[in-house]
C-alpha cells in the first residue's frame, strides 16, 4: 500500500490540487464528451476550501487530496475532490484514506456521508465497495449515499465501532 499519511490542506496547495484533478477526471469527462482543460481547473478553483481539505502525502510528496465538507442543513458529510495520482491508483491508498474519513464521520456524529461520481467512472466501484449506495443520477452524474455508523458505546462508556 506504500507509506501515505494526510495533513491539512493549505490555500497554496489549490494549483497542485487543480492540476491533479484536470489530470485524474480527464478521461472520464472525454468520454462524456465534456472535457474543457480551463474549466476542469477552473471548477476546483472557485470551490477549493483548505479548512475541509487534506492532502495526500506518499514518501512524503504529493500525492492526492480529498475534502470532507459538512453540510449542517442536511445533517451529512459531502466528500468531495478526492483525487489520487493514477500511478498510485489501484494499490491500496485510497480504500485506506476513504476507511479513515468513514471512521471519523462515525466516531464525530454519524452523519449521512454524500458524494457524486462521474458516469462510468471505475471509482464508483471503491465507494459501493464502503458501502455508499445510488441515491439519484443523471447523464453525467451518479450521487451517492452512506448511512452514518454512529460509535456505539460498550459497557465501560468507550466508544466502539
Amino acid at each position: 500500500m506504500g507509506d501515505w499519511d494526510m495533513r491539512p490542506a493549505r490555500a497554496t496547495d489549490v494549483e497542485a490540487v487543480a492540476e491533479l484533478r484536470a489530470e485524474v477526471m480527464r478521461a472520464d469527462l472525454e468520454r462524456l464528451g465534456r472535457y474543457d482543460a480551463r474549466r476542469v481547473r477552473q471548477r476546483l478553483l472557485d470551490r477549493f476550501e483548505p479548512e475541509h481539505t487534506w492532502v495526500i502525502e506518499v514518501g512524503g510528496a504529493f500525492a492526492g487530496c480529498v475534502a470532507l465538507r459538512p453540510d449542517e442543513g442536511a445533517r451529512c458529510h459531502w466528500l468531495e475532490h478526492f483525487y489520487l495520482a493514477a500511478r498510485l491508483q489501484g494499490v491500496g491508498i485510497g480504500s485506506a484514506v476513504l476507511r479513515e474519513l468513514l471512521e471519523r464521520c462515525d466516531r464525530d456524529d454519524g452523519a449521512l456521508v454524500r458524494l457524486n461520481v462521474l458516469q462510468g467512472s471505475p471509482a464508483r466501484r471503491l465507494y459501493e465497495r464502503h458501502g455508499f449506495v445510488v441515491e439519484t443520477e443523471d447523464e453525467v452524474d451518479v450521487f451517492m449515499v452512506r448511512e452514518g455508523r454512529p460509535a456505539r458505546l460498550t459497557s465501560a462508556g468507550a466508544a466502539s465501532s
